[in-house]
C-alpha cells in the first residue's frame, strides 16, 4: 500500500506519460492535464478537431478519496489500472469506480 504523497506523484507521472506519448500523434487533437493536488483530482482530456468534428472528452479521470484510488474514468487502451498495479499498486487500493457499485465485487479491485 503506498501513501498519498506517493499515489499523487505515481499518478501524475503516468499521465505525463500518457499526455506525451497522445500528443505525438499529428491527429490536430491535444492531449491536456489538469492536477488538482489540493482536492485530489487528476485528469488527462483532449480537446481539439478530428476533421469537423469537435473533439473534447476526459479520458483518463482519477480521484483519491478515503485513501483510495478511484478511476472514475478511463478510455485508454490498455487502462490506467493496468499500469498502477505495473508500479506495486495493490489492487484493494483501486476502485474502478466507473462500474456501477454493484457490480464492482466482480472484479479484483477494491468496492469502495
Amino acid at each position: 500500500m503506498g501513501t498519498l504523497n506517493q499515489h499523487r506523484t505515481l499518478i501524475k507521472k503516468i499521465l505525463s506519460d500518457y499526455a506525451q506519448a497522445a500528443n505525438k500523434a499529428p491527429d490536430g487533437v491535444e492531449t491536456h492535464l489538469v492536477f488538482d493536488e489540493e482536492r485530489d483530482h487528476y485528469m488527462a482530456f483532449r480537446t481539439g478537431w478530428w476533421g469537423k468534428k469537435r473533439i473534447h472528452s476526459a479520458v483518463i479521470y482519477v480521484r483519491l478519496h478515503n485513501g483510495k484510488i478511484w478511476i472514475e474514468e478511463d478510455w485508454t487502451e490498455e487502462g490506467i489500472a493496468t499500469d498502477l498495479l505495473a508500479a506495486g499498486v495493490e489492487k484493494t487500493d483501486i476502485i474502478l469506480a466507473f462500474h456501477h457499485p454493484t457490480m464492482r465485487p466482480y472484479s479484483e479491485f477494491a468496492t469502495a
